[in-house]
Protein backbone atom coordinates (compact mmCIF):
# COMPACT_ATOMS: atom_id res chain seq x y z
CA UNK A 1 0.00 0.00 0.00
CA UNK A 2 1.45 3.21 -0.89
CA UNK A 3 1.15 6.01 1.53
CA UNK A 4 1.05 8.90 -0.49
CA UNK A 5 -1.37 7.05 -3.17
CA UNK A 6 -3.64 6.65 0.36
CA UNK A 7 -3.14 10.08 1.92
CA UNK A 8 -4.52 11.46 -1.87
CA UNK A 9 -7.42 9.24 -1.71
CA UNK A 10 -7.99 10.07 2.06
CA UNK A 11 -7.77 13.39 2.22
CA UNK A 12 -7.87 14.66 -1.94
CA UNK A 13 -10.53 17.06 -3.16
CA UNK A 14 -12.34 15.57 -6.12
CA UNK A 15 -14.15 12.10 -7.37
CA UNK A 16 -13.96 9.02 -9.12
CA UNK A 17 -14.84 8.42 -12.48
CA UNK A 18 -15.83 4.36 -12.98
CA UNK A 19 -14.95 3.43 -16.31
CA UNK A 20 -15.53 -0.12 -15.60
CA UNK A 21 -18.34 -1.33 -17.83
CA UNK A 22 -17.75 -4.71 -18.56
CA UNK A 23 -19.40 -7.73 -20.73
CA UNK A 24 -22.61 -7.50 -19.94
CA UNK A 25 -22.95 -3.49 -19.90
CA UNK A 26 -20.62 -2.70 -22.81
CA UNK A 27 -23.68 -2.49 -25.49
CA UNK A 28 -25.47 -0.53 -23.59
CA UNK A 29 -22.48 1.86 -22.86
CA UNK A 30 -21.51 1.86 -26.52
CA UNK A 31 -25.07 3.03 -27.60
CA UNK A 32 -25.26 5.79 -25.37
CA UNK A 33 -21.94 6.87 -27.05
CA UNK A 34 -23.85 6.44 -30.38
CA UNK A 35 -22.20 3.10 -31.53
CA UNK A 36 -24.82 0.14 -32.21
CA UNK A 37 -24.71 -3.96 -32.44
CA UNK A 38 -24.62 -3.15 -35.92
CA UNK A 39 -21.00 -1.62 -36.10
CA UNK A 40 -18.68 -4.60 -34.38
CA UNK A 41 -19.26 -8.38 -34.76
CA UNK A 42 -17.76 -10.28 -31.81
CA UNK A 43 -16.63 -9.41 -28.32
CA UNK A 44 -12.96 -8.16 -29.53
CA UNK A 45 -14.12 -5.58 -31.72
CA UNK A 46 -16.94 -4.61 -28.78
CA UNK A 47 -13.78 -4.24 -26.66
CA UNK A 48 -11.67 -2.10 -29.14
CA UNK A 49 -14.50 0.57 -29.82
CA UNK A 50 -14.91 0.69 -25.51
CA UNK A 51 -11.56 0.97 -25.03
CA UNK A 52 -11.31 3.66 -27.64
CA UNK A 53 -13.92 5.36 -26.24
CA UNK A 54 -12.56 5.23 -22.39
CA UNK A 55 -9.33 6.41 -24.07
CA UNK A 56 -10.66 9.79 -25.40
CA UNK A 57 -12.23 9.98 -22.27
CA UNK A 58 -9.20 9.68 -20.55
CA UNK A 59 -6.68 11.30 -22.47
CA UNK A 60 -8.95 14.41 -23.43
CA UNK A 61 -7.97 17.68 -21.93
CA UNK A 62 -10.90 17.81 -19.54
CA UNK A 63 -9.85 14.74 -17.49
CA UNK A 64 -7.15 15.83 -14.87
CA UNK A 65 -5.87 15.20 -11.40
CA UNK A 66 -7.66 19.13 -10.64
CA UNK A 67 -10.84 17.40 -10.19
CA UNK A 68 -10.41 13.52 -10.17
CA UNK A 69 -8.65 11.43 -7.56
CA UNK A 70 -9.00 8.03 -9.40
CA UNK A 71 -10.61 6.01 -11.98
CA UNK A 72 -12.24 2.60 -12.09
CA UNK A 73 -11.20 0.23 -14.84
CA UNK A 74 -12.30 -3.16 -16.39
CA UNK A 75 -9.72 -6.21 -16.22
CA UNK A 76 -10.04 -5.61 -20.29
CA UNK A 77 -8.57 -1.88 -20.10
CA UNK A 78 -6.16 -2.60 -17.63
CA UNK A 79 -4.50 -4.71 -20.00
CA UNK A 80 -4.41 -2.39 -23.05
CA UNK A 81 -2.35 0.34 -23.69
CA UNK A 82 -3.06 4.07 -23.96
CA UNK A 83 -0.83 6.50 -25.46
CA UNK A 84 2.23 3.42 -25.55
CA UNK A 85 1.64 3.14 -22.10
CA UNK A 86 -0.19 0.32 -19.73
CA UNK A 87 -3.36 2.43 -19.09
CA UNK A 88 -2.97 2.37 -15.08
CA UNK A 89 0.93 3.60 -16.09
CA UNK A 90 -0.79 6.67 -18.22
CA UNK A 91 -3.29 7.14 -15.40
CA UNK A 92 -0.57 7.62 -12.64
CA UNK A 93 2.49 8.67 -14.90
CA UNK A 94 0.57 11.27 -17.44
CA UNK A 95 -2.49 12.18 -15.33
CA UNK A 96 -1.37 11.87 -11.68
CA UNK A 97 -4.55 9.53 -11.57
CA UNK A 98 -5.35 6.24 -9.32
CA UNK A 99 -6.13 3.59 -10.89
CA UNK A 100 -8.81 0.80 -9.51
CA UNK A 101 -10.00 -2.17 -11.09
CA UNK A 102 -13.15 -4.35 -11.28
CA UNK A 103 -12.43 -7.37 -10.25
CA UNK A 104 -15.93 -9.21 -9.76
CA UNK A 105 -17.20 -11.36 -12.07
CA UNK A 106 -20.88 -10.03 -12.31
CA UNK A 107 -23.49 -10.94 -10.16
CA UNK A 108 -25.62 -14.38 -9.43
CA UNK A 109 -29.23 -14.78 -9.67
CA UNK A 110 -31.51 -13.09 -7.42
CA UNK A 111 -32.42 -14.56 -4.03
CA UNK A 112 -33.86 -13.69 -0.99
CA UNK A 113 -33.81 -10.36 -2.23
CA UNK A 114 -30.42 -9.99 -3.32
CA UNK A 115 -27.67 -10.53 -5.65
CA UNK A 116 -24.63 -11.59 -4.50
CA UNK A 117 -21.53 -11.59 -6.56
CA UNK A 118 -20.57 -14.82 -8.78
CA UNK A 119 -17.53 -17.05 -7.45
CA UNK A 120 -14.00 -15.95 -8.18
CA UNK A 121 -11.78 -18.41 -8.38
CA UNK A 122 -9.06 -16.88 -9.91
CA UNK A 123 -8.72 -13.98 -7.88
CA UNK A 124 -5.36 -14.40 -6.58
CA UNK A 125 -3.73 -14.48 -9.68
CA UNK A 126 -5.81 -11.37 -10.69
CA UNK A 127 -5.29 -9.48 -7.95
CA UNK A 128 -1.27 -10.21 -8.68
CA UNK A 129 -1.67 -9.23 -12.24
CA UNK A 130 -3.12 -5.86 -10.93
CA UNK A 131 -0.27 -5.46 -8.47
CA UNK A 132 2.48 -5.46 -11.17
CA UNK A 133 -0.22 -3.22 -13.61
CA UNK A 134 0.41 -0.64 -10.47
CA UNK A 135 -3.41 -0.84 -9.50
CA UNK A 136 -4.11 1.16 -6.41
CA UNK A 137 -7.23 -0.50 -5.54
CA UNK A 138 -10.12 -2.80 -6.49
CA UNK A 139 -13.86 -2.62 -6.46
CA UNK A 140 -16.81 -5.46 -6.89
CA UNK A 141 -20.64 -5.05 -6.89
CA UNK A 142 -23.56 -6.53 -5.17
CA UNK A 143 -26.95 -5.70 -5.48
CA UNK A 144 -29.73 -5.32 -3.09
CA UNK A 145 -33.48 -5.20 -4.41
CA UNK A 146 -35.67 -6.07 -0.71
CA UNK A 147 -35.43 -5.14 2.61
CA UNK A 148 -34.26 -8.89 3.42
CA UNK A 149 -32.47 -9.34 6.86
CA UNK A 150 -30.49 -12.45 5.54
CA UNK A 151 -30.13 -11.55 2.04
CA UNK A 152 -28.05 -8.53 3.26
CA UNK A 153 -26.27 -10.25 5.82
CA UNK A 154 -25.23 -12.16 2.61
CA UNK A 155 -24.11 -9.87 0.38
CA UNK A 156 -22.02 -8.00 3.31
CA UNK A 157 -20.26 -11.58 5.15
CA UNK A 158 -19.39 -11.94 0.83
CA UNK A 159 -18.02 -8.62 0.58
CA UNK A 160 -15.61 -8.50 3.89
CA UNK A 161 -14.28 -11.90 3.37
CA UNK A 162 -13.10 -10.75 -0.04
CA UNK A 163 -11.91 -7.12 1.13
CA UNK A 164 -9.66 -9.14 3.41
CA UNK A 165 -8.32 -11.13 0.73
CA UNK A 166 -7.70 -7.92 -1.73
CA UNK A 167 -6.38 -5.71 1.25
CA UNK A 168 -3.63 -8.54 2.31
CA UNK A 169 -1.74 -7.85 -1.60
CA UNK A 170 -1.55 -4.40 -0.77
CA UNK A 171 -4.80 -3.36 -2.34
CA UNK A 172 -7.00 -1.12 -1.34
CA UNK A 173 -10.82 -2.89 -1.56
CA UNK A 174 -14.01 -0.77 -2.74
CA UNK A 175 -17.08 -2.72 -1.11
CA UNK A 176 -20.15 -1.33 -3.22
CA UNK A 177 -23.48 -3.30 -2.12
CA UNK A 178 -25.93 -1.25 -4.58
CA UNK A 179 -29.44 -0.63 -3.08
CA UNK A 180 -31.65 -0.87 -6.27
CA UNK A 181 -32.73 3.50 -6.45
CA UNK A 182 -36.42 1.56 -7.81
CA UNK A 183 -36.83 -0.81 -4.69
CA UNK A 184 -40.22 -0.54 -2.32
CA UNK A 185 -38.15 -1.21 0.25
CA UNK A 186 -35.28 1.24 -0.46
CA UNK A 187 -35.26 2.97 3.31
CA UNK A 188 -35.18 0.08 5.10
CA UNK A 189 -32.73 -1.96 3.00
CA UNK A 190 -30.38 0.82 3.78
CA UNK A 191 -30.88 0.81 7.62
CA UNK A 192 -30.04 -2.81 7.53
CA UNK A 193 -27.53 -2.41 5.33
CA UNK A 194 -25.52 0.38 7.72
CA UNK A 195 -25.96 -2.17 10.70
CA UNK A 196 -24.32 -4.93 8.81
CA UNK A 197 -21.76 -2.10 7.60
CA UNK A 198 -20.72 -1.46 11.11
CA UNK A 199 -20.96 -4.69 12.59
CA UNK A 200 -18.40 -5.69 10.72
CA UNK A 201 -16.08 -2.72 10.35
CA UNK A 202 -16.02 -3.41 14.13
CA UNK A 203 -14.58 -6.94 14.25
CA UNK A 204 -11.86 -5.80 11.13
CA UNK A 205 -8.28 -6.28 11.84
CA UNK A 206 -6.79 -2.68 12.70
CA UNK A 207 -4.35 -2.43 9.81
CA UNK A 208 -7.29 -2.88 7.00
CA UNK A 209 -8.28 0.16 4.93
CA UNK A 210 -11.48 0.05 2.95
CA UNK A 211 -13.75 2.23 1.03
CA UNK A 212 -17.96 2.03 0.32
CA UNK A 213 -19.32 2.54 -2.49
CA UNK A 214 -22.79 2.97 -2.17
CA UNK A 215 -26.13 4.19 -3.51
CA UNK A 216 -27.49 7.71 -2.24
CA UNK A 217 -29.27 7.22 0.51
CA UNK A 218 -32.92 7.86 1.26
CA UNK A 219 -31.91 9.78 4.35
CA UNK A 220 -29.77 12.64 3.88
CA UNK A 221 -26.05 12.38 5.74
CA UNK A 222 -27.18 8.76 6.56
CA UNK A 223 -23.73 7.25 6.13
CA UNK A 224 -21.85 9.97 8.07
CA UNK A 225 -20.78 7.34 10.91
CA UNK A 226 -19.16 5.32 7.89
CA UNK A 227 -17.29 8.25 7.25
CA UNK A 228 -15.85 8.99 10.90
CA UNK A 229 -14.42 5.03 11.25
CA UNK A 230 -10.89 5.53 10.93
CA UNK A 231 -10.70 2.31 9.06
CA UNK A 232 -12.20 3.67 5.77
CA UNK A 233 -10.51 5.81 3.58
CA UNK A 234 -13.42 7.20 1.89
CA UNK A 235 -17.45 6.91 1.15
CA UNK A 236 -18.21 7.15 -2.48
CA UNK A 237 -21.55 6.98 -3.70
CA UNK A 238 -22.63 5.57 -7.56
CA UNK A 239 -25.68 7.57 -9.19
CA UNK A 240 -27.53 4.23 -9.90
CA UNK A 241 -29.79 4.99 -12.62
CA UNK A 242 -30.17 8.82 -11.56
CA UNK A 243 -29.75 11.61 -14.27
CA UNK A 244 -26.51 13.51 -13.59
CA UNK A 245 -28.50 16.21 -11.98
CA UNK A 246 -30.28 14.30 -9.73
CA UNK A 247 -27.24 12.34 -8.69
CA UNK A 248 -25.60 16.00 -8.17
CA UNK A 249 -28.29 17.41 -6.29
CA UNK A 250 -29.17 14.33 -4.12
CA UNK A 251 -25.15 13.92 -3.13
CA UNK A 252 -24.68 17.82 -2.37
CA UNK A 253 -26.96 16.63 0.58
CA UNK A 254 -24.33 13.96 1.80
CA UNK A 255 -21.30 16.58 2.97
CA UNK A 256 -18.07 13.83 2.80
CA UNK A 257 -19.66 11.52 0.24
CA UNK A 258 -17.89 11.90 -2.98
CA UNK A 259 -18.91 10.80 -6.46
CA UNK A 260 -18.35 7.38 -8.54
CA UNK A 261 -20.39 7.92 -11.21
CA UNK A 262 -20.36 6.01 -14.60
CA UNK A 263 -23.45 7.35 -17.11
CA UNK A 264 -23.65 10.53 -15.39
CA UNK A 265 -20.28 10.70 -16.13
CA UNK A 266 -19.90 10.17 -19.78
CA UNK A 267 -23.57 11.42 -20.22
CA UNK A 268 -23.85 13.41 -23.31
CA UNK A 269 -20.67 12.40 -24.78
CA UNK A 270 -20.80 10.75 -28.31
CA UNK A 271 -18.21 8.85 -30.68
CA UNK A 272 -19.34 11.83 -33.79
CA UNK A 273 -18.60 15.00 -31.71
CA UNK A 274 -15.70 16.69 -33.03
CA UNK A 275 -12.85 16.67 -30.38
CA UNK A 276 -13.45 20.46 -29.23
CA UNK A 277 -17.17 19.41 -28.26
CA UNK A 278 -16.24 16.61 -26.51
CA UNK A 279 -13.52 17.83 -24.82
CA UNK A 280 -16.37 20.69 -23.45
CA UNK A 281 -19.08 18.34 -22.87
CA UNK A 282 -16.54 16.49 -20.62
CA UNK A 283 -15.49 19.32 -18.99
CA UNK A 284 -18.91 20.60 -18.02
CA UNK A 285 -19.61 17.08 -16.50
CA UNK A 286 -16.74 16.91 -14.68
CA UNK A 287 -17.04 20.37 -13.13
CA UNK A 288 -20.89 20.02 -11.77
CA UNK A 289 -19.68 16.34 -10.62
CA UNK A 290 -16.62 17.89 -8.78
CA UNK A 291 -18.63 20.66 -7.00
CA UNK A 292 -21.31 18.69 -5.95
CA UNK A 293 -18.36 15.83 -4.41
CA UNK A 294 -17.00 18.96 -2.40
CA UNK A 295 -20.48 20.70 -1.39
Amino acid sequence: MDEMQLKRMHEGKGFIAALDQSGGSTPKALKLYGIDESQYSNDEEMFELVHEMRTRIIMSKAFTSEYLLAAILFENTMDRKMNGKYTADYLLEDKGILPILKVDKGLAPEAEGVQVMKPLPDLDNLLDRAVTRHIFGTKMRSVIKLANKDGIREVVDQQFAIALQIAKKGLVPIIEPEVDIHSSEKEEAERILKKELLRHLEKLPADVRLMFKLTLPTRDGYYSELLDNPKVVRVVALSGGYSRDEANALLKKNPGVIASFSRALSQGLSAGQTQEAFDKTLAESIQKIYNASIA
